[in-house]
């Protein structure tokens, strides 16, 4: 029995697993639940996500992943290893080899880090690709062409965007403002206006439900429940997009601004493929109500969403993991 090779999305908000020849077999939130007293690991995934907010003062709820990058080593080896284990992909004597995706600008301190993660969580040989570049082939773009492709990867933690030709990245950029922050700006939002507190997960309802990031796109509301700063008590409030789309405004024009930055820097032949063909928009922060609109009109070039923005990644790597040998060949680690 052989070990399978699997293609890991090692996100801030998710973690995806492709498994050569199955497909997509696991997407769950990156939260791992921990015993504080004993230094048990209760859950992992979704279950654990569950528990974010509402645990007692000796669990907590840990994102072991903060801005695309690690951020508490053992946990992430501790979720990487559990959901390896849960998929069973291991052989009776061999390893699986790991292709994992990481941002485009994290140090060689952070790569290393991913990289031991994976192996200490049960990987023969780990190969790192750029997200923005597996993104793109997992959006179904021909990378490997002499023409341009963009792609902007909204993620929980990083926004990474890049300009591909020839089965590389020509110029990149990668930001730290993506869907966690606009959860907390909700948050924000919603604090200081109503002094009212609410927590992570009901921001994100928020914005999955009503938010939007183009003014005028979308005119919904929505009943929320929070604590009242001043009284102390449970409250609920009624909220309208029009009021998400001016707390998100600000972090949105950061991703604009970095976008025309990437555009700035790219060859002019490069530019007019990019014309032609549109910038595609992957990762969950690509489901944001009007940003396609937004990001259309502020750089004046077609702008599309993903047919599956969430698992482009994760497509992207089964993709790499046909080719895995050829890759192996190019750089093995």
């Amino acid at each position: 029995m052989f070990a399978k090779d699997i293609g890991i999305d090692l996100g801030t908000a998710n973690v995806l697993i492709h498994v050569k020849g199955q497909g997509i077999v696991l997407n769950e939130p990156s939260v791992v639940a921990i015993e504080k007293t004993a230094n048990k690991v209760l859950a992992v995934g979704e279950e654990a996500r569950r528990m974010v907010g509402r645990t007692p003062g000796n669990i907590v709820a840990i994102r072991p992943l903060k801005d695309g990058v690690i951020a508490d080593f053992d946990v992430t080896e501790t979720m990487l290893r559990y959901f390896i284990n849960k998929l069973n992909v291991k052989g009776f004597l061999s390893k699986p080899r790991i292709l994992i995706c990481c941002p485009t600008n994290i140090t060689s301190v952070e790569q290393k880090a991913i990289r031991e993660a994976a192996e200490k969580s049960g990987g023969k040989n780990v190969y790192l690709e750029e997200e923005p570049k597996v993104a793109a082939i997992g959006a179904g773009m021909d990378i490997f062409q002499p023409s341009g492709n963009m792609v902007v990867d909204i993620g929980g933690g990083t926004t990474d965007i890049a300009v591909l030709s020839m089965g590389d990245i020509v110029t990149s950029s990668s930001i730290k403002m993506a869907g966690d922050k606009f959860d907390n700006e909700i948050l924000q939002y919603i604090k200081r206006e109503y002094k009212l507190l609410i927590g992570e997960r009901t921001a994100e309802n928020i914005k999955m439900n009503i938010g939007t990031v183009f003014p005028g796109a979308r005119n919904e509301e929505m009943d929320i429940r929070g604590r009242d700063m001043v009284s102390g008590l449970p409250r609920t409030i009624t909220i309208k997009s029009a009021e998400i789309e001016k707390a998100l405004r600000e972090s949105v024009s950061i991703i604009v601004h970095a976008t025309k930055n990437v555009l700035e820097k790219t060859p002019p032949e490069l530019s007019a493929d990019i014309i032609d063909r549109g910038v595609i928009l992957t990762g969950g922060g690509a489901l944001l109500h009007g940003i396609d609109q937004l990001l259309a009109e502020e750089i004046k070039v077609p702008v599309l969403v993903a047919e599956n923005p969430m698992s482009s990644v994760a497509i992207g790597t089964g993709v790499m993991l046909e080719n895995i040998d050829k890759i192996s060949k190019r750089k093995l680690v």
